[in-house]
């Protein structure tokens, strides 16, 4: 264990015993310092960690403090249930009818699917575009056509190799986005009519773009802390030709599960025996509120058939539109749709984001990034747990920006969505998350903006339509005189 781990694991055991008390101050940076005979970064360091997990807060100009935390904790939402069988899709219409009208900014924005733009380097962001535009040659045109900028392409490749997986810059291409790298691995592996395995709850952009390919699903139960049932999924593998596994495995969207390394493990030598593709679409993997990073799955993929998606969409650079695919044995076909889609990504901006990489500073705005997530999820957990009626279940996500609730049995999401965007708050209801419109007293609430006042009175308004749905469920209705 590192010495601040070692300071971060001896405060918070003062905390659990209540010697340090809500509301206290912690010991100042230098005094800590002068205490443990340390240095000031190792201290940051500590204090940082225990602020991810919700345990202290920075105040201006004052110090760290205990955070006061609520008591009531949730119980977590069970394993899914998703029915049984292959599923036809037809959820666009009803995705788009939902989302629509949540792109006001005047609206409470716990729908979106995006983080407050407030926490990205924007401004650094666009000099470095300014200085890559200025710079860009007529050749660089050409030379940053598939498989793209290749100076970017190592630097991914170097990322990759921090969090421990082999791949090569020639096996990267870039992409418009985490999204069409979605739809270009389904198109290299699969024809109309194909059968892919996806799991339960499921982000809704996953069955737009099997819809568009005319593909059927079958739905995998999953977890909202441990992910996909591998078990589930061995048991449809051995039934059904299915062509692909699509899945989040870190903070997955909707329920934020984060699969453990053992059962990762297990996934890819199942996947290995049935010689069926996995198509990871990771693009939350560096918002973990831990020290460490979660295992990559490239890093168990030894012979090519992770298809690993991500971006800098969700934690740097939301309206770039710039992603990637590892593509493994599937580079090829992969690289020929991409010539035949869109042909090209932007190449002022592949340029840019090099630069910012190689001047580096990511690694500290992503700490900064995760810290303020992690405390305002602590915070937006503790609205929830103090507004919301009793029977509310609760995810507890690790990393990330989503919390998944289930509201208690006979709530309705779709009406309480309504109801709360005619006043002016966004949600996400569990029915646009499944091929079969299930989870129907389900709410994905996103946690990735500024945790202020107008967020709080956000929580309590939703907390009292629930409560109002609720009561006028158990009026009984009176008889009446014919």
């Amino acid at each position: 264990m590192s010495r601040y781990q070692e300071l971060a694991a001896a405060t918070e055991k003062l905390i659990a015993d209540g010697l340090l008390r809500p509301g206290e101050r912690l010991p100042s940076i230098r005094r800590a310092c002068q205490t443990h005979q340390i240095s000031p970064i190792t201290v940051c360091t500590a204090y940082q960690l225990l602020e991810s997990r919700g345990l202290i807060e920075a105040r201006p100009k004052s110090g760290y403090f205990v955070r006061a935390r609520l008591d009531p904790q949730l119980s977590e939402p069970a394993m899914s249930q998703p029915g049984s069988g292959s599923t036809g899709l037809a959820v666009s219409d009803f995705i788009f009818r939902t989302l629509d009208s949540i792109k006001d900014s005047a609206v409470v924005p716990f729908g979106s699917s995006f983080p407050s733009p407030e926490l990205f380097p924007l401004e650094r962001l666009g000099r470095a575009l300014a200085n890559a535009a200025r710079r860009l040659s007529p050749q660089d045109t050409l030379a940053d056509l598939p498989p793209g900028n290749a100076e970017l392409r190592r630097l991914l490749a170097l990322r990759y190799q921090s969090h421990g997986a082999t791949v090569s810059p020639d096996e990267i291409i870039v992409t418009a986005g985490a999204m069409e790298g979605l739809n270009l691995c389904l198109q290299a592996v699969t024809q109309p009519g194909d059968l892919i395995a996806v799991e339960s709850p499921t982000f809704y952009a996953t069955l737009q773009a099997a819809e568009r390919l005319g593909l059927r699903i079958v739905e995998i139960p999953s977890h909202p802390r441990d992910g996909l049932s591998v078990e589930a999924l061995a048991g449809v593998l051995a039934r059904h030709p299915v062509k692909a596994c699509l899945a989040m495995l870190n903070f997955s969207n909707p329920t934020g599960s984060l699969m453990p390394e053992e059962r990762k493990k297990a996934l890819i030598d199942l996947l290995r025996q049935h010689q069926v593709p996995l198509i990871e679409d990771d693009v939350y993997a560096e918002l973990h509120f831990s020290p460490r990073p979660p295992l990559c799955s490239k890093a168990l993929d030894s012979d090519g058939l992770v298809m690993h998606i991500s971006s800098f969409a969700k934690c740097l650079a939301p309206g770039y539109r710039i992603g990637w695919v590892a593509a493994g044995r599937h580079i090829e076909q992969i690289r020929r749709q991409k010539l035949t889609t869109s042909l090209a990504t932007s190449a002022p901006i592949q340029a840019a984001l090099a630069t910012y990489l190689k001047q580096g500073g990511y690694d500290k705005h992503l700490r900064q990034l995760r810290s303020r997530l992690a405390a305002q999820e602590a915070r937006i957990t503790d609205w929830v747990a103090c507004h919301f009626p009793n029977g509310t279940r609760l995810s507890r996500p690790q990393g990330g920006y989503f919390l998944w609730l289930e509201l208690p049995a006979g709530c309705d999401a779709l009406a309480v969505h309504q109801q709360a965007l005619a006043e002016g708050i966004s949600t996400a209801p569990g029915p646009i998350f499944s091929a079969k419109r299930e989870y129907g007293h389900f709410l994905r609430l996103n946690f990735g903006h500024p945790d202020d006042a107008r967020q709080e009175a956000a929580i309590v308004r939703l907390g009292q339509l629930i409560d109002a749905q609720l009561a006028a469920q158990s009026v009984p209705i009176k008889n009446q005189t014919i």
